[in-house]
């Protein structure tokens, strides 16, 4: 796995809570999804679905 660019974490907003992190998913109306950054243990979101499993949409 590939660690996350220092220069991304950096410029990217921070959420302490993945729940925080999801809520302001849902909120954006883009299709995002939060990780744990490996730089600095926080939440980030990413659009990134490359080698990931992304979960069905509910019906």
């Amino acid at each position: 796995m590939a660690r996350t660019k220092l220069s991304f974490c950096r410029r990217k907003v921070q959420f302490s809570t993945e729940n925080e992190a999801l809520l302001r998913a849902q909120a954006s109306g883009l299709v995002l999804r939060p990780y744990r950054c490996d730089r600095c243990g926080a939440f980030h979101l990413t659009s990134r679905t490359k080698g990931k499993r992304v979960p069905r949409p509910v019906a």
